[in-house]
């Protein structure tokens, strides 16, 4: 296709008419260099505008979002034919996977004349689902508010289908590995503490019947052993967690990092029912992992737990006043992507709040 070519095709489709403001300069025009600059110049603003309906899916609209223009592959992604998009508005297109909230934000940012960028699921006239990565720049008027808006997208459902695998298989991986721990703790505390139980009792029984000095010895190492094996069967699921719930689990945890690390914790805990097991554990974890962040590097003496119960969620948080650190500087560690992969896990949230000298707050949501 030709330049010209290129020109006449904008003009049917409802894009910048530039062969008829070629037209209107041969009219008015007399200067033939002056006309020659901007001819290039508009035919230069021609092939951007080919360039970008060629690779990115485009829409105009004014400012109440009636579409004024679309190009071909707005119509070949959302099946809409043009006739049936002009004049209205991209709720034809709206999946209902995106709340209020979100669409309010995107106004109050493009109507203060602020470009919003972000990845939006639409569905299509056939009913099947899409998601494009979308920016909208508004077009301001001479008072300097905005009387259209342009929206530039580029469609990312398959990476966006891809990253929705990746979350599942991590969701499968996390509770394939809580039921093998929980399978590890049962055994060495049924099983092996069981067994060694057991031989702590003959052996008393021996030095009952004949004090023995090496078997006084034996006996202590024995003992040393069990406490040894439940330490260890309670760092890999608690049973408790699973017999009385995420609150006297915490409570029993709590007390034991207190005397391990020498950190006192403040807990406070309104929640008064049980939640599923799988949002318990999440809780605990998320808890756990907090709390021994705190240990390694927020150097305090103090740490402050709060699990709360509102209406429709849960909100926990943990709290030092301890050294901070910088956005720059929490990086993307194995521990936090685990909680965040775990609060996604449940529907639920996590955000961390930190500042260099003023300490850290982690805040934990979970949906009841």
């Amino acid at each position: 296709m030709s330049k010209i070519d290129r020109l006449q095709h904008q003009s049917e489709i409802g894009g910048p008419s530039v062969v008829r403001l070629l037209a209107d300069l041969d009219k008015h025009i007399d200067d033939s260099n002056y006309r020659e600059d901007v001819e290039k110049s508009l035919r230069h603003l021609a092939d951007l505008t080919f360039a970008l309906d060629e690779s990115s899916i485009v829409a105009i609209t004014d400012r109440q979002g009636k579409i004024q223009y679309i190009n071909n592959k707005f119509c070949e992604i959302s099946r809409y034919s043009r006739a049936e998009l002009m004049g209205q508005d991209h709720r034809i297109i709206n999946s209902g996977h995106h709340d209020k909230e979100f669409w309010k934000e995107m106004w109050r940012t493009i109507g203060s004349g602020h470009v919003w960028k972000g990845e939006i699921k639409n569905r299509a006239k056939d009913g099947s689902y899409y998601w494009v990565d979308t920016t909208i720049v508004p077009i301001l008027s001479e008072n300097g508010r905005p009387n259209q808006y342009l929206a530039v997208r580029h469609e990312v459902t398959a990476l966006k289908e891809t990253q929705e695998e990746l979350k599942n298989m991590m969701t499968r991986v996390i509770s394939i590995q809580e039921e093998e721990r929980k399978r590890f703790s049962r055994e060495l505390h049924d099983g092996i503490g069981q067994s060694m139980f057991s031989l702590l009792i003959q052996l008393d029984q021996l030095l009952s019947e004949k004090p023995d000095e090496r078997l006084g010895h034996l006996r202590q190492d024995v003992s040393f052993m069990m406490e040894d094996i439940r330490s260890l069967a309670w760092e890999l699921r608690p049973s408790v967690l699973d017999d009385l719930g995420v609150v006297p689990a915490l409570r029993k945890y709590v007390e034991n990092y207190s005397q391990h690390y020498g950190i006192h914790v403040d807990f406070e805990c309104t929640l008064k029912s049980r939640l599923d097991i799988h949002k318990e554990t999440t809780i605990y974890r998320v808890v756990q992992e907090a709390l021994t962040n705190i240990a390694k590097y927020a150097n305090v003496s103090d740490a402050v737990v709060k699990i709360h119960e509102k209406e429709s969620d849960v909100v926990v948080e943990v709290i030092d006043n301890g050294q901070g650190f910088t956005t720059d500087e929490k990086g993307n560690g194995v521990g936090l992507f685990s909680m965040e992969e775990r609060a996604r896990s449940i529907g639920g949230s996590i955000t961390l709040e930190s500042e260099v000298g003023k300490g850290t707050r982690l805040e934990l949501v979970v949906p009841k």
